[in-house]
């Protein structure tokens, strides 16, 4: 008999450590599931981060840009109103007068102006001997002349003007030919 209690007692102890291990494996299974689970979670949430950061690059740099078309466009605007003025100061140097010093005060004043024209990144467009590009120039005339190439530019009536790639002003030309 107390051999027989001796194997129910084992039997009993052998049975818990089986359903100690079934609670365990159990567990562990549990346990492996919620990993999964929480390692996709993860994987989603490096993923959104990912593409919030990628918009926000793109945000910050397409903003970067807008700001500057948007400065250029005001400088092309403000430089605009001042070309005229330009243009008449250039046709007072051509002018002839008998006073020196005025001439001088007006040459000044106009070099004052291209100056920061040039310091703001405007330049003036290339215009009497070049192709005739309807981009760049607006042809008032045509003109047949044998010594120019076709489509050459032979005279410039008003100076064109452009920031970077954009055209502010376009040249007044007559082309040959």
């Amino acid at each position: 008999m107390a051999e027989e209690k001796k194997r129910e007692g084992k039997h009993a102890i052998n049975q818990e450590k089986e359903t100690t291990n079934e609670m365990k494996s159990e567990e562990q299974a549990e346990l492996k599931k919620q990993n999964e689970t929480l390692k996709i979670q993860l994987e989603e949430t490096e993923d959104r981060l990912k593409r919030i950061a990628a918009e926000f690059d793109n945000y910050k740099k397409r903003s970067s840009k807008e700001k500057e078309e948007l400065y250029q466009s005001i400088l092309g605007d403000v430089v605009s109103n001042f070309l005229p003025v330009i243009d008449n100061l250039e046709k007072a140097v051509e002018s002839k007068t008998e006073d020196e010093g005025y001439k001088q005060g007006i040459e000044l004043v106009l070099k004052q102006f291209q100056d920061v024209l040039v310091a703001n990144g405007v330049k003036e467009i290339e215009a009497i001997g070049k192709t005739f590009d309807p981009e760049l120039h607006e042809a008032v005339s045509l003109v047949t002349d044998e010594n120019l190439r076709e489509k050459e530019v032979k005279e410039e009536y008003r100076k064109g003007y452009m920031i970077g790639n954009k055209v502010i002003r376009h040249s007044m030309v007559v082309v040959a030919n």
